[in-house]
This record gives C-alpha cells, structure tokens and sequence, in this order.
C-alpha cells in the first residue's frame, strides 16, 4: 500500500492524504489552506474566485491528483471526510461529482447549513454517511470511523485496513471537551497492531492554555455572568457546539439571557435530529435576534419557514437595551457587532467573552474595544489535543510508525514520542 500526503506534513490546513493499493485509491480529507504557499500569511480564499482547476493546480492551491476532478475521468474511489471544519472539506467543489464521499451525518448537516449562510459552497456532492457501527468496505480497503472529541461536532478518526495493514488517522481530536469520554475510551481500550498512526499536532508550539477544558470554559463564562455591570457578547463559532452547550448552561446557572441569532438557532434545530440534548431557540433562557442578512440567507435557500418558527422567540434591539444587564449575546466581530452597539445605551463596562483562538484578535479590533469602554476576556480551550494527550495517544496505540500531520511543528514530534517518521508533502511511502 502506498501512502501519500499531498497538503499537511508540515502546516495546519488544506489536509489532503492518498492512500493506493493496487486496484483501490482513497483521500482522507481535502481541505482549504489555511495559510499562503510561504506559510507566512493567512491563506486568502479570494485566490480562488474565476480561476480554472488548471490555474488552481498550477498555483499549487489544488493537489495534482489525477482522476480527482470534474473535468477529468474518475480514477479516486472515495473521499472520507473527518469532520466539517472548511481546512478538512473545503475544496470539495472542484471533486469529479461521482466519487463517493464519506462523512458523518453531522458533518453532513453542517456542510449543508454552511453552503446556506456563507459564499463557500460545495456544490451537489455524492454523500455517503457512516454507519455508526460496523466497517465501511470501499475497494481493497476497510473503514472503521470512530466518533472522537473535537470542537467540530460528530468528527470522526479513522481506521484503515487493506492488504494486511492498519493505518490509523487520528483527524483532529482532542480529550478535554466535553465529549473526553471518548478519549479515555481509546486509550484504555486502543485499536492493535497499528503500522502507521496519522497524527495531527496542531497544540504543538502553542502556550499552556489558561482555560484547561471545556468545564473551566463555562465557570468562566459564569463568573464573568455573575461579576458584570452591563451586557456581554460571547465570540465564539456558531458551529462550535460544545461551546454554545457552555453558554447556555452558564446562562441558565446564573439567570441570564442567551440571545443567539438565526444561524445558530438553526444549526441547533437541525442537529437536533442526531442529539436531542442541545440547546433549542424554544427553550428556557434562549432568545433569537433576526438579522437580515441571515434572514435573506435562509429565505433565500427555500426555509423560510423557520423564519416563522423563530418569531416565536425573536429578541429586538430596544428589549435587548433594557435587559442588557442580564444578557450574553453571541456575536462575532464583523460587520454585525457595530449595528449592535449603536443600539445600546452606554456601552462603557461591556464585556465580550473571546472565545476562539486568540490568534483571530485583532490589534485593531483591541484598540477598537478599549476606546469605546468594552473589556475583553479570552475565554478559551483549544478544539485540539494537549501535548499530554498527544503522548498518551500515541503510547496507547503503540504504532509502528508515528507520522506529523495538521502541524507546523513536525521537528518536535521526534522529541515527544517513538517511531516517528518525517515526511515530506507529495513523498510517497510504501506500508
């Protein structure tokens, strides 16, 4: 069997992994760069905008792949996608459309709502779900998808078997969210005979985190609830699921309003037809602030509908005003968080709660806070795994072959745990 990574040996983002047998070939993932070719610069997805599969290719944008895409004879038999954050599935839409792709039904849905609200968009893609138990057979190669914790909600890792060996890809993952008990699982019962492990390390090189897990994340949203003068704003993606559980749950144990807007009321209504335990816009403490341009979106995809249903729950800006010493509001800083604010009366001792990578904060948006009297904390734990969890990972599954993946930090690997083998984008590896 061989084994190729075309994007990810030595950055995070644009994962893209080929595994080939004789008469089978398969992609783990095929993501978006997150960075620019020279790794210095935040990828700029405009790149793409008018730009033909040949210019992609060319601009090394696109793996040189062949029978991969839509103007090309098909010669890839599926694509298994780990979990539904756009650095994993955000090339999709330059696949041949008759390769099968695999994901979960999570993933699935998610993919679905972002082609809704965001200009990124997939196309018509020939889904497959995971079943939740049992081995997917595709070709030479047999899947086991595994459900892992990770910020992405139903993310799944991978164990692969064909012609006598196991490959493990670990996707992303992590064991301090609220979905650990899936860690614990794998370690203290860890798949066998594992030749090569796919490892990501995207925590490698990164600060300790002040925020340990996703349990300290919601006392600190409740002590920041408990303590404030006036409104808080929660920063925070929509799609991170574990974190608007948080929200909600430090809402409710302090009395507080949750407002969310209708993108997240309905990634919460269309998820709930795979978990019944998330927070609904109907529920108690949850209100839905309309805004047109989610509105537009989603009348505009054939739901509006929903636009109805949400009524049911609608916030306005005068309300939220006079209540806003008892709000938390979920907002980003886009063009929406400044509409906001004009509607609130003294905005001085406004706190947001950044609750995303502290990479994504702006100098610019700092010095913007600090003028007008709002107070940011970063209120924060890591979607990925520590490097304490990455060492008891891999010392659980003892693989023959630990391979860097979804890192910047790949020399550091050769330091923390065994077996370790460098690879370099496009190398090929005979297992």
């Amino acid at each position: 069997m061989e084994l190729i990574i075309h994007r990810g040996t030595q950055e995070i983002g644009g994962s893209c992994v080929e595994l080939k047998t004789n008469a089978t070939r398969i992609l783990i993932d095929f993501g978006l760069p997150l960075v620019s070719s020279q790794k210095d610069q935040p990828f700029d997805s405009k790149i793409l905008e008018r730009k033909s599969i040949k210019e992609l290719k060319e601009l090394g944008i696109l793996p040189n792949i062949d029978g991969l895409y839509r103007n090309e004879k098909k010669e890839i038999d599926a694509i298994l996608i780990s979990h539904s954050h756009m650095d994993h599935y955000g090339l999709l839409r330059y696949v041949n459309p008759e390769i099968p792709i695999y994901m979960s039904e999570g993933a699935k849905e998610l993919i679905e709502i972002t082609n809704i609200f965001t200009p990124n968009k997939t196309g018509v893609l020939n889904i497959k779900i995971f079943t939740e138990a049992g081995r997917t057979k595709i070709g030479d190669f047999g899947i086991t998808a595994r459900l892992v914790d990770h910020s992405a909600f139903d993310a799944r890792a991978f164990l692969i078997e064909a012609e006598g060996k196991r490959i493990f890809y670990s996707g992303d993952f992590r064991g301090h969210g609220r979905k650990r008990l899936l860690f614990k699982r794998i370690i203290s019962n860890p798949p066998n005979r594992i030749d090569c492990l796919l490892m990501e390390g995207s925590m490698l090189g990164r600060t300790k985190q002040v925020y340990a897990d996703e349990e300290a994340v919601q006392k600190g949203m409740e002590d920041v609830l408990r303590n404030k003068s006036n409104i808080a704003f929660l920063f925070a993606s929509s799609q991170n699921i574990d974190r608007i559980v948080s929200a909600y749950k430090a809402c409710r144990r302090t009395n507080s309003i949750l407002v969310i807007d209708i993108y997240t009321a309905y990634i919460l209504h269309r998820l709930s037809k795979i978990t019944k335990h998330l927070p609904q816009f109907d529920w108690q403490s949850i209100r839905v602030k309309f805004f047109k341009y989610h509105a537009d979106k989603l009348a505009g995809a054939g739901y509006e509908k929903f636009l109805y249903i949400f009524n049911n729950r609608k916030i306005e800006m005068p309300e939220i005003d006079v209540k806003k010493n008892n709000i938390l509001m979920l907002l980003r800083d886009n063009s929406l968080f400044p509409k906001v604010v004009e509607h609130i009366h003294d905005i001085r001792d406004a706190i947001i709660i950044y609750s995303m990578w502290e990479g994504y904060l702006t100098d610019e948006f700092k010095n913007h806070c600090k003028n007008i009297g709002i107070e940011i904390k970063q209120i924060h734990t890591s979607g990925h795994a520590t490097a304490e969890d990455l060492k008891a990972f891999a010392g659980a599954l003892k693989p023959r072959m630990l391979i860097p993946i979804h890192t910047f930090y790949a020399d550091k690997y050769e330091e923390l745990f065994d077996n370790v083998k460098l690879l370099e984008d496009k190398e090929i590896l005979e297992i």
